[in-house]
């Protein structure tokens, strides 16, 4: 379409505020791509600049629960300071992670030491399919030619697979574990050594790849040289482990705070025997006869560590109170060992409570800013113990506001309200939840709240006043009562 100076004239013209935001979105984009190829090339770069010297791994297999100690050397042989150290993790152990801590080394020899590092989840563009990154922030950055050594404790839950899957009364339990000989790692590394712990010498049977030895319950692969990244080699070690593979399928642990001078914990369990489960039929001649032939994977005691101080303790069941368990009492911890009113094997399950009292000045304080604040452990009191699904409900007293909390690591967090005895507005409750819980969780976390002391009077208040009106009822009714009486009395003797 042309108009009369013979120029091709556009169907739709753009407004000038269309034009300059079109303008603003095209240098966006500009700016959105420039950064993320500088990512690439800062993430690149990290890597290229830093190797692993001298790399360690020890992996403890002597319980259900898998511990790996990893000790790393790095040196910086790049130009430019490094403030970071990275690590991997195949797609095989993501979802089976439950904790990771590090720490860096400082000092030699009897003056050594050990300083906390952070540690969070991060990207990396070039990592294999299904891996997981993690960013280990150092105090200091690491100058060119520096070195560092880093000790790394990462727990594994689930990561033992029976087989078989069902077993008799009488048979171990044998299972599967699954990893690599060479440590999965975005860096190159010069020399690195895997040993793997098994609970007993039996073994029947694991990989055998080059440099693997074995000596007792210490496989031993390496030492290996000159691995470039991310290289991987599978192994698999079937083995005999008769520990209690005991599982808190929930635990819903509550923590009521009282100011007249205690704290009541009530505690909901939900335990799994998560081995090989059992099959055929259950004799509990052969259980108690021969102990040690007979259900070897299973087992009947659980400890509880409670902390010192403890009392009103109490243990039960849907049925009713258990009998069967022992208090033992210091001025450091509290050991509570209980027992099921039956043996757990593969696949059985048990729910039953715990609940006790504990004296409110070990655990409740105020804080410069005037509030105050519980400090209490989080995690399961049960030693050794996997907890799929834990909630800890913190019910404050009427009248709290502005309750928070503060955890060491990442929870799911919200409020609730609770109503108990001679409640008006209710109860703040403060509920933290977390997945994949383990022994190591069981660090202190804090809940602060401001309250205002008036509040204390205002159950006892209800209370007089409650008895206040019935004695006044009662008084009323019984003048009237008399009243009646006499006024009978009159009319029968006298006639009005």
């Amino acid at each position: 379409m042309k108009h009369k100076g013979g120029q091709a004239k556009l169907p739709y013209a753009l407004s000038p505020e269309a034009m300059e935001a079109l303008r603003s979105l095209g240098q966006l984009v500009l700016a959105l791509w420039i950064f993320s190829h500088l990512s690439l090339l800062a993430y690149s770069s990290s890597t290229q600049d830093l190797q692993i010297i001298t790399a360690e791994r020890r992996i403890d297999l002597t319980s259900h629960i898998v511990k790996v100690f990893l000790t790393l050397k790095v040196e910086n042989t790049g130009t430019s300071p490094v403030s970071e150290v990275l690590l991997a993790f195949p797609p095989t152990q993501v979802d089976h992670l439950a904790s990771l801590k590090a720490a860096i080394t400082v000092g030699k020899k009897k003056k050594k030491s050990y300083v906390p590092l952070e540690v969070n989840p991060t990207e990396l563009p070039d990592a294999p399919n299904g891996a997981k990154s993690f960013s280990i922030s150092l105090l200091n950055p690491l100058n060119a030619g520096e070195t560092a050594t880093l000790e790394v404790l990462y727990i594994l839950t689930h990561s033992l697979e029976p087989f078989p899957a069902e077993i008799s009364q009488s048979e171990s339990q044998l299972v599967y574990y699954r990893d690599s000989a060479i440590i999965l790692s975005p860096y190159y590394i010069k020399q690195q050594t895997t040993f793997i712990r098994t609970p007993s010498t039996r073994v029947e049977s694991f990989t055998r790849v080059e440099s693997t030895n074995r000596a007792g319950s210490e496989i031993k692969y390496g030492p290996y040289k000159d691995r470039p990244t991310y290289s991987y080699s599978p192994v698999i070690v079937h083995f005999e482990n008769n520990n209690p593979f005991a599982v808190v399928e929930e635990l819903v642990r509550e923590v009521e705070v009282s100011h007249w001078g205690s704290l009541q914990i009530t505690e909901h369990y939900k335990l799994a025997h998560a081995g090989a489960r059992h099959k055929g039929i259950f004799s509990r001649v052969d259980y108690q006869s021969k102990p040690h032939a007979g259900g070897v994977s299973s087992f009947k005691h659980l400890l509880a560590r409670l902390p010192p101080r403890v009392h009103s303790v109490y243990y039960r069941d849907e049925i009713g109170n258990i009998s069967s368990s022992h208090l033992r009492t210091d001025y450091l911890r509290s050991d509570l060992e209980i027992e099921p009113r039956y043996p757990l094997f593969g696949g059985w399950k048990a729910t039953f409570v715990i609940g006790y009292g504990l004296p409110l000045e070990d655990f409740l304080f105020e804080s410069p800013d005037g509030r105050r604040y519980l400090n209490f452990t989080f995690g399961c009191p049960l030693a050794e113990t996997v907890v799929d699904k834990l909630t800890v409900k913190v019910v404050l007293p009427e009248g709290s506001k502005d309750p928070s909390a503060v955890v060491p690591f990442s929870v799911e967090q919200h409020l609730e309200t609770k109503y108990s005895y001679l409640d008006v507005a209710g109860r703040t409750v403060v509920v933290l939840e977390k997945r994949n819980v383990v022994p190591e969780h069981n660090s202190r976390f804090q809940v602060y709240y401001t309250f205002n002391p008036i509040f204390m009077l205002a159950e006892p208040l209800m209370l007089v006043s409650t008895f206040f009106f019935i004695f006044m009822a009662s008084i009323d009714k019984w003048r009237r009562g008399a009243r009646t009486v006499e006024r009978e009395r009159r009319q029968r003797h006298f006639g009005f």
